[in-house]
């Protein structure tokens, strides 16, 4: 989401360069943390694809994934070409949560952390839930 995303939105606001680096280390950083936890010390049985924890979090994984995607296409065709302003966005989970495209991105590593069960995916989830609920809050508002 962190390459897509930012190559199909329009001409918008430009990003600081520093806040794109960030960002950018931020990712790499919680990547190999994430890789290396499961390659080397997450430990599953053998029959762990098939477990109820396992199946449970893929699928709110992909739900979230799905969600957020949507979410994300919803927010991108806003506004026609030239138009400015704030727009409320509708359709999709937006029905039901003004920041759907947060929701989805906190369900998706939550399901992401239920089917790894590792303390480091839990500490992802759980921070994206801080960072993004935050930030889910003040659109609201």
């Amino acid at each position: 989401r962190s390459l897509i995303f930012p190559l199909l939105i329009r001409a918008g606001k430009p990003t600081p360069f520093f806040t794109f680096v960030l960002a950018l280390l931020f990712c790499v950083y919680n990547g190999y943390l994430q890789g290396r936890s499961l390659s080397n010390y997450a430990k599953y049985p053998s029959g762990w694809l098939k477990d109820p924890l396992f199946i449970t979090g893929f699928i709110g994984w992909l739900v979230g994934m799905a969600i957020n995607i949507h979410s994300d296409h919803i927010l991108r065709n806003l506004r026609k070409p030239g138009e400015t302003g704030y727009k409320i966005p509708r359709g999709g989970m937006f029905e039901y949560v003004s920041g759907a495209n947060f929701f989805g991105e906190i369900l998706e590593w939550f399901g992401f952390a239920l089917a790894c069960c590792t303390i480091e995916s839990l500490a992802f989830a759980l921070c994206t839930l801080f960072i993004l609920g935050s930030r889910a809050k003040q659109h609201h508002q």
